[in-house]
Protein backbone atom coordinates (compact mmCIF):
# COMPACT_ATOMS: atom_id res chain seq x y z
CA UNK A 1 0.00 0.00 0.00
CA UNK A 2 2.16 3.11 -1.23
CA UNK A 3 0.31 6.88 -1.19
CA UNK A 4 1.40 10.10 -1.53
CA UNK A 5 0.63 13.74 -3.12
CA UNK A 6 2.74 14.33 -6.25
CA UNK A 7 2.87 16.68 -9.26
CA UNK A 8 1.42 14.76 -12.08
CA UNK A 9 2.45 15.35 -16.01
CA UNK A 10 -0.41 18.05 -16.22
CA UNK A 11 -2.52 20.27 -14.28
CA UNK A 12 -5.43 18.27 -16.18
CA UNK A 13 -4.68 15.13 -14.10
CA UNK A 14 -4.60 16.72 -11.11
CA UNK A 15 -8.14 18.39 -11.42
CA UNK A 16 -9.80 14.53 -12.47
CA UNK A 17 -8.18 12.60 -9.43
CA UNK A 18 -10.94 14.14 -6.85
CA UNK A 19 -13.61 12.90 -9.74
CA UNK A 20 -12.12 9.55 -10.70
CA UNK A 21 -14.37 7.68 -7.28
CA UNK A 22 -17.50 8.01 -9.31
CA UNK A 23 -16.75 6.03 -12.43
CA UNK A 24 -16.49 2.83 -9.63
CA UNK A 25 -20.52 3.50 -10.43
CA UNK A 26 -20.22 2.64 -14.03
CA UNK A 27 -19.47 -0.17 -16.19
CA UNK A 28 -16.28 0.47 -17.90
CA UNK A 29 -18.18 1.11 -21.44
CA UNK A 30 -18.81 4.76 -20.20
CA UNK A 31 -17.02 7.28 -21.36
CA UNK A 32 -16.10 11.01 -19.65
CA UNK A 33 -14.84 13.95 -20.69
CA UNK A 34 -13.44 16.73 -18.53
CA UNK A 35 -13.57 20.25 -19.36
CA UNK A 36 -10.84 22.42 -17.43
CA UNK A 37 -10.30 26.34 -18.00
CA UNK A 38 -7.42 28.10 -16.43
CA UNK A 39 -7.02 30.03 -13.96
CA UNK A 40 -10.21 29.27 -12.71
CA UNK A 41 -9.51 25.38 -12.75
CA UNK A 42 -13.24 25.05 -12.82
CA UNK A 43 -13.99 21.08 -13.77
CA UNK A 44 -17.02 19.87 -15.26
CA UNK A 45 -17.51 16.11 -15.46
CA UNK A 46 -19.97 14.46 -18.17
CA UNK A 47 -20.95 11.04 -18.23
CA UNK A 48 -21.96 10.05 -21.65
CA UNK A 49 -23.96 6.83 -22.97
CA UNK A 50 -22.25 3.81 -23.18
CA UNK A 51 -19.28 3.09 -26.33
CA UNK A 52 -18.66 0.09 -27.93
CA UNK A 53 -14.96 -0.36 -26.23
CA UNK A 54 -13.57 -2.07 -23.34
CA UNK A 55 -12.51 0.50 -21.19
CA UNK A 56 -13.21 4.01 -19.96
CA UNK A 57 -12.02 6.88 -22.17
CA UNK A 58 -11.51 10.29 -20.33
CA UNK A 59 -10.72 13.46 -22.26
CA UNK A 60 -9.40 16.39 -20.78
CA UNK A 61 -9.55 19.94 -23.01
CA UNK A 62 -7.52 22.83 -20.73
CA UNK A 63 -7.98 26.11 -22.33
CA UNK A 64 -4.83 27.81 -21.91
CA UNK A 65 -4.81 31.48 -20.07
CA UNK A 66 -3.78 33.94 -23.18
CA UNK A 67 -5.01 32.32 -26.11
CA UNK A 68 -8.29 30.39 -27.31
CA UNK A 69 -7.11 27.37 -28.39
CA UNK A 70 -7.82 24.19 -26.78
CA UNK A 71 -5.50 21.45 -25.41
CA UNK A 72 -7.03 17.61 -25.63
CA UNK A 73 -5.51 15.02 -24.16
CA UNK A 74 -6.85 11.77 -23.23
CA UNK A 75 -6.88 9.12 -20.38
CA UNK A 76 -8.15 5.71 -20.15
CA UNK A 77 -8.86 4.19 -17.21
CA UNK A 78 -7.57 0.29 -18.31
CA UNK A 79 -8.82 -1.11 -15.06
CA UNK A 80 -11.05 -0.86 -11.97
CA UNK A 81 -11.54 -3.35 -9.17
CA UNK A 82 -11.74 -3.75 -5.91
CA UNK A 83 -9.23 -6.33 -3.50
CA UNK A 84 -9.89 -7.64 -0.01
CA UNK A 85 -7.30 -4.27 0.94
CA UNK A 86 -8.33 -1.90 -2.08
CA UNK A 87 -10.04 -0.24 -4.43
CA UNK A 88 -7.65 -0.64 -7.11
CA UNK A 89 -7.71 2.01 -10.49
CA UNK A 90 -5.52 2.04 -13.26
CA UNK A 91 -4.98 4.66 -15.14
CA UNK A 92 -3.35 5.33 -18.72
CA UNK A 93 -2.17 9.12 -19.97
CA UNK A 94 -0.28 9.57 -23.44
CA UNK A 95 2.80 10.42 -20.75
CA UNK A 96 2.29 8.21 -18.02
CA UNK A 97 0.65 4.91 -16.61
CA UNK A 98 -0.85 5.68 -12.43
CA UNK A 99 -1.78 3.14 -9.91
CA UNK A 100 -4.35 4.73 -7.57
CA UNK A 101 -5.78 3.23 -4.54
CA UNK A 102 -8.58 2.98 -2.01
CA UNK A 103 -10.92 5.83 -1.05
CA UNK A 104 -8.76 8.47 -1.38
CA UNK A 105 -7.62 7.83 -5.00
CA UNK A 106 -3.78 8.30 -4.08
CA UNK A 107 -0.94 8.14 -6.41
CA UNK A 108 0.35 4.96 -5.15
CA UNK A 109 2.69 4.16 -8.37
CA UNK A 110 3.30 6.30 -11.52
CA UNK A 111 5.41 5.23 -14.55
CA UNK A 112 6.25 7.66 -17.03
CA UNK A 113 6.57 6.04 -20.95
CA UNK A 114 9.74 7.66 -21.49
CA UNK A 115 11.90 7.83 -18.30
CA UNK A 116 12.43 5.79 -15.08
CA UNK A 117 12.86 9.24 -12.68
CA UNK A 118 9.73 10.59 -11.31
CA UNK A 119 10.59 14.06 -9.72
CA UNK A 120 9.01 12.79 -6.79
CA UNK A 121 10.23 10.92 -3.52
CA UNK A 122 10.40 7.68 -5.35
CA UNK A 123 13.77 8.99 -6.70
CA UNK A 124 15.05 9.80 -2.95
CA UNK A 125 14.54 5.17 -2.25
CA UNK A 126 17.59 4.86 -5.02
CA UNK A 127 20.27 7.00 -3.52
CA UNK A 128 19.91 4.32 -0.64
CA UNK A 129 21.96 1.70 -1.87
CA UNK A 130 25.31 4.01 -1.79
CA UNK A 131 25.25 4.24 1.83
CA UNK A 132 24.40 0.82 3.38
CA UNK A 133 26.64 -2.55 3.24
CA UNK A 134 26.55 -4.78 0.21
CA UNK A 135 23.25 -6.91 0.19
CA UNK A 136 19.75 -7.42 -0.12
CA UNK A 137 16.92 -4.48 0.04
CA UNK A 138 13.49 -4.69 1.20
CA UNK A 139 10.64 -2.45 -0.45
CA UNK A 140 7.84 -2.28 2.18
CA UNK A 141 4.80 -1.45 0.01
CA UNK A 142 5.81 -2.38 -3.44
CA UNK A 143 2.61 -0.93 -4.90
CA UNK A 144 3.27 -0.99 -9.12
CA UNK A 145 7.40 -0.96 -8.53
CA UNK A 146 7.85 2.42 -9.25
CA UNK A 147 10.95 2.74 -6.83
CA UNK A 148 12.64 -0.66 -8.17
CA UNK A 149 12.29 0.31 -11.59
CA UNK A 150 14.50 3.09 -11.04
CA UNK A 151 16.61 1.41 -8.55
CA UNK A 152 17.44 -1.49 -10.81
CA UNK A 153 17.97 0.92 -13.85
CA UNK A 154 20.79 2.66 -11.68
CA UNK A 155 22.32 -0.29 -9.31
CA UNK A 156 21.69 -3.02 -11.76
CA UNK A 157 23.37 -5.71 -9.82
CA UNK A 158 20.87 -4.95 -6.63
CA UNK A 159 18.85 -7.49 -4.69
CA UNK A 160 15.88 -6.40 -4.28
CA UNK A 161 12.56 -7.67 -2.29
CA UNK A 162 9.20 -6.10 -2.98
CA UNK A 163 6.55 -6.83 -0.07
CA UNK A 164 2.88 -6.09 -0.93
CA UNK A 165 -0.27 -7.17 1.38
CA UNK A 166 -2.50 -7.43 -2.05
CA UNK A 167 -1.72 -10.19 -4.60
CA UNK A 168 -4.39 -9.30 -6.86
CA UNK A 169 -2.68 -5.22 -7.17
CA UNK A 170 0.29 -7.71 -7.82
CA UNK A 171 -1.10 -9.38 -10.82
CA UNK A 172 -2.15 -5.73 -12.00
CA UNK A 173 1.28 -4.51 -11.58
CA UNK A 174 2.84 -7.29 -13.76
CA UNK A 175 -0.05 -7.10 -15.97
CA UNK A 176 0.46 -2.85 -16.63
CA UNK A 177 3.33 -1.38 -14.72
CA UNK A 178 6.28 -3.88 -15.89
CA UNK A 179 6.56 -5.25 -12.82
CA UNK A 180 6.95 -8.67 -14.32
CA UNK A 181 10.28 -7.54 -16.09
CA UNK A 182 11.52 -6.90 -12.65
CA UNK A 183 11.31 -10.27 -11.59
CA UNK A 184 13.94 -11.84 -14.47
CA UNK A 185 17.76 -11.21 -13.36
CA UNK A 186 19.36 -8.71 -15.50
CA UNK A 187 23.02 -9.11 -17.24
CA UNK A 188 24.34 -7.77 -13.82
CA UNK A 189 22.76 -10.24 -11.81
CA UNK A 190 19.93 -7.49 -10.23
CA UNK A 191 16.41 -8.82 -9.89
CA UNK A 192 12.98 -7.98 -7.77
CA UNK A 193 11.81 -11.08 -6.03
CA UNK A 194 8.23 -10.67 -4.92
CA UNK A 195 6.92 -11.96 -1.62
CA UNK A 196 3.16 -11.54 -0.47
CA UNK A 197 2.34 -10.59 3.05
CA UNK A 198 1.77 -8.54 5.87
CA UNK A 199 5.35 -6.86 7.13
CA UNK A 200 4.06 -6.75 10.14
CA UNK A 201 4.18 -10.03 10.77
CA UNK A 202 7.73 -11.50 12.56
CA UNK A 203 9.55 -13.96 11.17
CA UNK A 204 12.66 -15.18 12.15
CA UNK A 205 13.78 -15.63 8.15
CA UNK A 206 14.21 -11.91 8.36
CA UNK A 207 16.46 -11.77 11.23
CA UNK A 208 19.57 -9.30 9.82
CA UNK A 209 18.77 -10.28 6.51
CA UNK A 210 18.80 -6.79 4.72
CA UNK A 211 21.12 -4.29 3.75
CA UNK A 212 18.45 -1.21 3.77
CA UNK A 213 14.56 -1.54 3.98
CA UNK A 214 12.48 1.31 2.05
CA UNK A 215 9.14 1.90 3.76
CA UNK A 216 6.44 3.37 1.79
CA UNK A 217 3.42 2.09 3.62
CA UNK A 218 0.01 3.87 3.21
CA UNK A 219 -3.65 3.41 3.46
CA UNK A 220 -6.60 6.00 2.65
CA UNK A 221 -3.79 8.56 1.69
CA UNK A 222 -1.85 8.58 5.41
CA UNK A 223 0.94 6.64 6.84
CA UNK A 224 -0.49 2.93 8.48
CA UNK A 225 -1.02 4.00 12.19
CA UNK A 226 1.72 0.85 12.65
CA UNK A 227 4.51 3.10 11.68
CA UNK A 228 3.71 6.25 14.43
CA UNK A 229 4.69 3.37 17.08
CA UNK A 230 7.91 3.17 18.40
CA UNK A 231 7.60 -0.48 19.03
CA UNK A 232 7.13 -1.24 15.54
CA UNK A 233 10.57 0.51 14.31
CA UNK A 234 12.25 -1.52 16.98
CA UNK A 235 10.80 -4.86 15.66
CA UNK A 236 11.34 -3.53 12.12
CA UNK A 237 15.00 -3.25 12.76
CA UNK A 238 15.58 -6.74 14.26
CA UNK A 239 15.52 -7.41 10.07
CA UNK A 240 18.19 -4.99 9.02
CA UNK A 241 22.14 -6.26 9.04
CA UNK A 242 25.15 -4.16 11.09
CA UNK A 243 24.97 -0.68 9.58
CA UNK A 244 21.67 -1.40 7.51
CA UNK A 245 19.65 1.57 7.19
CA UNK A 246 15.51 2.40 7.03
CA UNK A 247 15.00 5.09 4.32
CA UNK A 248 10.84 6.17 4.78
CA UNK A 249 8.50 8.41 3.54
CA UNK A 250 6.60 9.74 6.08
CA UNK A 251 3.91 11.62 4.43
CA UNK A 252 2.64 14.84 5.31
CA UNK A 253 2.12 16.58 8.40
CA UNK A 254 -0.90 16.44 10.80
CA UNK A 255 -3.66 19.38 9.20
CA UNK A 256 -4.09 20.36 13.03
CA UNK A 257 -0.16 20.80 13.62
CA UNK A 258 0.57 24.91 14.42
CA UNK A 259 4.31 25.12 12.30
CA UNK A 260 4.08 28.78 12.98
CA UNK A 261 5.63 28.06 16.34
CA UNK A 262 8.25 26.02 15.24
CA UNK A 263 12.14 26.77 13.11
CA UNK A 264 12.42 25.21 10.12
CA UNK A 265 14.97 22.98 11.89
CA UNK A 266 12.33 21.42 13.62
CA UNK A 267 9.83 21.02 11.05
CA UNK A 268 9.82 17.48 11.37
CA UNK A 269 8.41 17.94 14.84
CA UNK A 270 5.19 17.77 12.44
CA UNK A 271 5.42 14.53 11.27
CA UNK A 272 3.80 11.70 13.58
CA UNK A 273 6.42 8.64 11.94
CA UNK A 274 9.38 10.87 11.82
CA UNK A 275 9.02 11.27 15.56
CA UNK A 276 8.36 8.18 16.29
CA UNK A 277 11.19 7.15 14.48
CA UNK A 278 13.36 9.69 16.58
CA UNK A 279 12.31 7.87 19.39
CA UNK A 280 12.99 4.60 18.06
CA UNK A 281 16.47 5.91 17.22
CA UNK A 282 17.99 9.05 19.32
CA UNK A 283 20.18 10.66 17.60
CA UNK A 284 20.34 8.25 14.88
CA UNK A 285 17.86 9.73 12.35
CA UNK A 286 18.20 12.72 9.19
CA UNK A 287 15.48 14.20 7.94
CA UNK A 288 14.05 16.11 4.77
CA UNK A 289 11.37 17.64 3.51
CA UNK A 290 10.57 17.08 -0.64
CA UNK A 291 10.66 20.79 -2.16
CA UNK A 292 6.54 21.28 -3.26
CA UNK A 293 7.41 20.57 -7.06
CA UNK A 294 8.27 17.33 -5.87
CA UNK A 295 5.54 16.46 -3.63
CA UNK A 296 6.47 17.93 -0.36
CA UNK A 297 6.78 14.98 1.47
CA UNK A 298 8.82 14.25 4.60
CA UNK A 299 11.26 11.75 4.18
CA UNK A 300 13.48 10.09 7.21
CA UNK A 301 17.55 7.74 6.86
CA UNK A 302 17.91 6.13 10.23
CA UNK A 303 21.80 5.64 11.06
CA UNK A 304 24.55 8.78 11.64
CA UNK A 305 24.27 11.32 8.66
CA UNK A 306 26.23 9.86 6.20
CA UNK A 307 29.03 12.22 3.99
CA UNK A 308 26.94 14.05 2.30
CA UNK A 309 29.76 14.98 -0.07
CA UNK A 310 30.70 11.44 -0.77
CA UNK A 311 27.38 10.21 -1.30
CA UNK A 312 26.25 12.60 -3.71
CA UNK A 313 29.99 12.00 -5.46
CA UNK A 314 28.28 8.28 -5.47
CA UNK A 315 24.60 8.93 -7.01
CA UNK A 316 23.67 10.21 -10.39
CA UNK A 317 22.35 13.96 -10.82
CA UNK A 318 19.41 15.33 -10.06
CA UNK A 319 20.37 12.38 -6.61
CA UNK A 320 23.63 14.10 -6.27
CA UNK A 321 22.46 17.49 -5.47
CA UNK A 322 19.19 16.67 -3.50
CA UNK A 323 21.17 14.22 -0.90
CA UNK A 324 22.54 17.12 0.20
CA UNK A 325 19.57 18.45 1.64
CA UNK A 326 19.51 15.73 4.75
CA UNK A 327 19.69 17.01 7.74
CA UNK A 328 20.07 14.94 11.63
CA UNK A 329 16.89 15.96 13.48
CA UNK A 330 17.92 17.62 16.40
CA UNK A 331 16.76 16.47 19.98
CA UNK A 332 14.05 18.75 20.93
CA UNK A 333 12.96 17.83 24.72
CA UNK A 334 9.04 18.47 23.55
CA UNK A 335 8.93 15.18 21.63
Amino acid sequence: MRGCALPLTTNAIINLLPFLHHIHSFPLSHSFTIHKSTPILSTIIHLHHPHPFPSTSLHAQQQQPHNEEEEEESFQVLTSLKSDYNDIMIVDTPKSRMLLLDSSHSVHSILYKDRKWTNSYWDEFASLPAIVPKGPIAILGLGGGTAAHLMLELWPSLQLEGWEIDDILIDKARDYFGLSDLEKTTKDGGILNVHIGDVFVPSEDLHKRYAGIVVDLFSDGKVLPQLQEVSTWLELHDRLMANGRFMVNCGGIDGSSDSNKLSNDEAWLLNSAIKALSKAFPGQLSWKRMPKECGENYMALTGPLPDLKSWSDNVPSPLSTRVMDWRPCGMVSRI
